[in-house]
């Protein structure tokens, strides 16, 4: 008998579940990817929108550039017109507080919808949720590029846009979180997730260079392209995403210690071995392997059984949804979500406004600017691998998060300093601030939440995940409304004041992880989702 080829043998060395997983990680990559190219354009548009004017001069017979005045040069108009100052109404001297207006309508509409996207995902097909938050985002964001072709000078037309289309994106990270959640367990889940978050990066990038190839000839295109993209990946999304393990008759990973008729008697084991232990308060431990050893820090601490949330059916498959509230007192979660709110901050205010002050600060045009600008999202890639990699190896998420974030606060210092001094200095510091500013970021908005969805005191109630996810995510993007729009209002009187409040943004990040930094540190091992909220009554 011949030998198989090398492919085939690679091939089959896979069980049937591994290719699975393996789909649906590259699948749900390339779904939330898309959502990010679609959010890029705005940014790289900025300096076509408002830009220098060119007069032409009747002296000399050429082009001579002068700065826009608000109300005394027509926008947009053609050589024999005598001008090009950019598009209305963003050609006036106020268009940095117009543009940071339409950064912030979309956030705050992603903001507040986040909330509630978490819940209705909860109770809707993850699919056919996603299917529709694809569609529509792909059509409000072309809707956007259409102002360009019906030559539409409305503020209030871009403002409702950009509303609409932040409410319906955020179908898209409650939903893919919770798709890959259902697939993968916590083994290695900074590191898969790590790598798997990368398609925040990698949407930005493509979205930069797309949005950047017509930016300068019609800016239009910039919005309509990602926009069909977007909404191709939706019929994607409708015809191959596969929502749970079950669907398709594969095991679950995350529920690898809850099998059948031992479920009830290991519940019964843990609430007997944690009333035994009421009396030794200083450390409990648990038999289910995934349960970490607690070491109470004030001795005090009264254990009853009601912490352990007792959840009827196999695997989660029966219970109901977790509530609002119910959530919140997973412990970590505020925490965290403070956290966020501050970190995505940084995040976004990069995302949204980065490839302007590239331009204004190395004089480069808006297409060069939107494409040394992906080199931020290059390091965030490596930056959200690595928080992964060193968190899983640590076991200490929390940790993780603040050892970057003390580091990211002076390197923005260093950039706002040393990138005014040449072009390979800039290059240098986007690599390192992305690496820095996204890794928090990253392992916060994945692995993390993650680990508080499927936390153990919820004994595997999947229907947690999309909620936990839609708090973390949805006070993370109050910050990353505030971000943008405060470097609109704080531009105008210097880019340095812009980077103060980014460092003070994560100053304030670091110090709501203050708290559960102490206890990773005085509790060698633990690891964020793996203890039982155990609190005194």
């Amino acid at each position: 008998m011949a030998q198989l080829p090398a492919g085939i043998r690679f091939i089959i060395s896979f069980s049937r579940d591994q290719w699975y997983r393996a789909f649906i990680f590259i699948l749900t990559f390339l779904l939330y990817a898309s959502f990010h190219l679609s959010r890029k354009p705005i940014s790289i548009v900025k300096g076509e929108l408002h830009k220098y004017c060119t007069a032409w001069d009747e002296a000399d017979g050429r082009f001579s550039s002068q700065s826009a005045k608000s109300g005394s040069i027509a926008p947009h108009q053609l050589p024999d017109n005598e001008t090009d100052c950019g598009w209305a109404p963003f050609d006036k001297n106020n268009y940095q507080q117009l543009l940071g207006a339409l950064d912030y309508s979309f956030l705050c509409a992603y903001a507040v919808g986040m909330y509630l996207s978490g819940i209705i995902g909860e109770r809707l097909p993850i699919r056919y949720y996603l299917t529709f938050g694809m569609l529509a985002s792909g059509a409000f964001t072309a809707l956007f590029g259409l102002g360009y072709f019906y030559n539409i000078h409305s503020f209030g037309f871009y403002v409702v846009t950009q509303v609409i289309n932040g409410l319906v994106q955020t179908t898209g990270w409650p939903s893919v979180v919770t798709c890959l959640g259902n697939w993968f367990g916590k083994g290695r889940r900074g590191l898969i997730m790590g790598v798997w978050n990368s398609h925040t990066s990698v949407g930005n990038i493509l979205g930069s260079l797309i949005a950047g190839y017509w930016v300068s000839t019609c800016w239009g295109l910039s919005f309509v392209v990602p926009g069909a993209i977007v909404a191709a990946m939706g019929i994607v999304c409708f015809l191959f995403l596969i929502e749970h393990p079950k669907d398709v008759r594969c095991s679950s990973t995350l529920l690898t210690h809850s099998k059948g008729s031992e479920n009830g008697t290991n519940r019964l084991r843990l609430q007997k071995q944690i009333l035994k232990t009421e009396k030794n308060r200083p450390l409990i431990c648990l038999q289910d392997p995934e349960m970490q050893c607690l070491l109470l820090s004030d001795g005090k601490g009264s254990i009853h059984p009601n912490h352990v949330v007792i959840l009827p059916g196999d695997g989660g498959s029966g219970t109901a949804a977790i509530s609002f509230t119910g959530a919140l007192k997973i412990p970590g979660v505020i925490e965290f979500s403070l956290c966020l709110l501050f970190a995505k901050l940084v995040s976004y205010t990069f995302l949204f406004w980065l490839p302007l002050y590239i331009t204004n600060v190395d004089h480069l045009d808006a297409k060069k600017a939107g494409e040394l600008s992906t080199l931020f999202d290059v390091g965030g890639i490596f930056g959200g691998i690595l928080a992964g990699v060193i968190s899983d190896r640590l076991e200490k998420r929390a940790s993780t998060c603040g050892l970057m974030l003390l580091l990211a606060a002076p390197t923005l210092y260093i950039f706002s300093t040393i990138s005014k001094m040449g072009l390979e200095a800039t290059i240098a510091m986007l690599l390192l601030s992305g690496a820095l500013v996204s890794g928090p970021y990253a392992l916060i908005t994945t692995a993390v939440s993650a680990d508080l969805g499927t936390h153990k005191s919820l004994k595997g109630n999947a229907h947690a995940l999309s909620t936990v996810t839609a708090i973390i995510d949805g006070t993370g993007s109050v910050g990353a409304a505030l971000g943008p729009l405060l470097a609109g209002l704080l531009s105008p009187s210097g880019w340095s004041n812009v980077f103060y409040m980014l460092m003070f943004a994560d100053a304030c990040a670091l110090l709501f992880l203050i708290r559960l930094i102490h206890k990773e540190l005085s509790c060698p091992g633990s690891a964020t989702g793996d203890q039982v909220p155990f609190k005194e009554q």
